[in-house]
């Protein structure tokens, strides 16, 4: 067994995992109990795509422009829930993999938007994570929801395929 994926490396993946997952629940909370609109952020965010050394780059300028800042209600909601779903996810460590990389994936866009603030940290924790594989959630629900959904889809009928 790799020291990483013992029961004591679980004990210090659990701490940066419910730690993160903190983290996160803070943001999204804030978010809708706040009145979060992301327009002023993504408008900034554009802003800053111009100049000798941008913080964004013209590619992502793009997205900005072309699609977030034009549907940026989606991501008025979008934003604070998945913070918030998120951050349950990784304190209950339910659907831990699937919350560490929709929260690594928030974070790259936060950062390519021009955002550094507490974005590298988060990112870095969620990466660190990812990397340890089952001692992410040796001590969270999915050490039984996994083998659960594992043996479930095992005893599953085979589907009825025509290979006509």
């Amino acid at each position: 067994m790799r020291w990483y994926k013992t029961p004591q490396a679980a004990v210090v993946w659990t701490v940066l995992r419910v730690w993160l997952g903190l983290q996160w629940i803070e943001a999204g909370y804030h978010k809708l109990t706040g009145g979060f609109d992301a327009g002023g952020f993504l408008k900034g965010a554009l802003a800053n795509a111009t100049g000798d050394h941008p913080a964004v780059q013209a590619w992502y300028a793009d997205f900005l422009q072309q699609f977030a800042i034009p549907n940026v209600q989606i991501f008025n909601v979008l934003i604070p829930w998945g913070e918030l779903l998120v951050g349950l996810g990784l304190v209950v460590g339910l659907a831990t993999l699937p919350a560490l990389i929709a929260g690594a994936f928030m974070n790259l866009n936060f950062m390519l938007a021009g955002t550094t603030s507490t974005n590298p940290i988060l990112y870095t924790a969620a990466m660190i994570l990812l990397f340890v594989g089952t001692g992410v959630y040796y001590f969270g629900l999915d050490r039984y929801a996994v083998p659960f959904i594992k043996d479930y889809i095992k005893k599953a009928p085979a589907r009825n395929v025509n290979t006509n």
